[in-house]
């Protein structure tokens, strides 16, 4: 009697992989990276929708500028991957509040996938809480109220709201030609440097410099900071030198507009002090806190956030401007302090967005505007081209270090949120980062 071969097991059929749902994964992760989400809560956002339609096996990779959804399905069928580049991204936190509404309602079961992608193609084509030129104002409302924020009167603020119009108009009719973004920023830090020193050459000195610090503060790249740095903090290097050096090249124009404008004011002989910079207050005066107030709610309508979120922005720029001038009045360094105001905005802004079940960059990103460091910059630049390089560069570092401490103060809040919630948005939690387990640095 002959040997009994036994006969090779069956493969086991690999799952239905559902091409609608990965393709709705994927447009969900574009749309919340383009309108400014932070690499991790895109991944976390991304494989919540993986899991709530039986995405098999799901792995989400996303960078700066492209994301993919892979999906192995089992058995001898092979994966199943799908990518998305980024090539436009506009800030509309508005956007993230709805894609965040979305993915929650998908995740505990709400909406089947034909009605996730009708909701989804509604929120794409949607308009925005504010008309087109209501974010122009917005710009140049920034720019004033900033001026008043650091002592500039009447005459200066206004100078600033025309200047900045003027200068995004510009950089608007240069985006439509091809212009790269960096000659846009250069030339409309060049337009608001040039204002003021028309000021000066009028014969009103003493608060023409607050020109250039509302002119810039609408520039500084206070989104692209914040969400460089937590991606840094989250293990995300790639996405984060990628926003990092977005941060660099959005400063070096406007650094470079600064320097080329003060430069050929100074040799056409405009009396440019380094001693008429405005300087924060060390009291706290109703018009600079309420000044204060004024940037972060402008700020937050130039990043198209819900109307419901305007006075939490107005709020927290009050607040943070209080504990600026409170710690500096006590003698602490100008980067202590900015930092400790970002942690205080990171840790009430994230809890108030958790209560509400809301993202939390559309609280805290308006609320650090106030402290973006536009005087710095400029009294760099005077003191470069007024024979002070030494203190110039020094003064550069400084403001970009105030900067960094407020983008790392705001994420600590947030860390420490996280730290004792159980779980969050998008299925976040402390228990949804893996990452976060100890390496020692290796």
């Amino acid at each position: 009697m002959g040997d009994i071969v036994a006969e090779p097991p069956e493969e086991e059929p690999g799952e239905v992989v559902s091409y609608r749902a990965l393709d709705l994964v994927l447009r969900v992760g574009e749309l919340l990276l383009a309108s400014g989400e932070a690499t991790e809560r895109v991944n976390e956002s991304m494989l919540s929708l993986a899991v709530a339609y039986e995405l098999p096996r799901c792995e989400v990779s996303v960078t700066f500028t492209v994301i993919s959804v892979s999906v192995h399905p089992g058995g001898d069928a092979p994966p199943v991957t799908g990518a998305r580049a980024i090539r436009r991204r506009f800030p509309a936190y508005w956007r993230l509040v709805a894609l965040h509404s979305l993915i929650q309602d998908a995740s505990i079961g709400l909406m089947d996938l034909d009605e996730a992608y009708d909701r989804l193609r509604k929120i794409k084509r949607g308009r925005p809480p504010y008309p087109p030129w209501m974010l122009v104002v917005g710009l140049g409302l920034i720019a004033a109220s900033a001026c008043v924020m650091v002592g500039g009167g009447p005459l200066v603020a206004g100078t600033a709201f025309v200047a900045t119009v003027l200068a995004d108009r510009t950089a608007a009719a240069l985006a439509r030609r091809g212009v790269a973004e960096f000659f846009q920023l250069t030339l409309a830090a060049s337009i608001g440097a040039a204002s003021a020193a028309l000021v000066i050459a009028a014969g009103v000195p003493a608060r023409a410099s607050t020109i250039v610090t509302g002119a810039i503060v609408a520039m500084l790249p206070g989104r692209p900071l914040v969400a460089s740095i937590q991606d840094g903090i989250t293990g995300d290097l790639v996405s984060a030198a990628a926003r990092l050096l977005e941060v660099f090249f959005i400063v070096a124009a406007i650094v470079s507009g600064l320097g080329l404008t003060v430069y050929v004011a100074v040799r056409l002989g405009v009396p440019i002090d380094v001693h008429d910079l405005p300087a924060a207050p060390m009291s706290l005066r109703p018009v600079p806190v309420i000044a204060a107030a004024a940037v972060s709610t402008t700020f937050a309508v130039s990043l198209a956030v819900p109307r419901v979120v305007l006075p939490a922005a107005a709020l927290g720029g009050a607040m943070i401007w209080v504990v600026y001038v409170l710690t500096r009045g006590v003698g602490v360094t100008p980067v202590l302090a900015s930092a400790i105001g970002g942690v205080l905005v990171g840790l009430l802004g994230n809890l108030h967005a958790r209560r509400r079940q809301e993202p939390a960059l559309p609280y805290i990103v308006p609320a650090i505007a106030p402290l973006l460091p536009g005087t710095a910059l400029y009294r760099g630049m005077i003191e470069l081209n007024t024979g002070a390089a030494q203190e110039g560069v020094l003064t550069l570092i400084g403001g970009v270090s105030v900067a960094l401490a407020l983008g790392a103060g705001v994420n600590f809040g947030g860390e420490f949120v996280r730290a004792f919630q159980r779980v969050g948005l998008g299925g976040s939690g402390r228990g949804a980062r893996p990452a976060a387990r100890r390496s020692r640095g290796y």
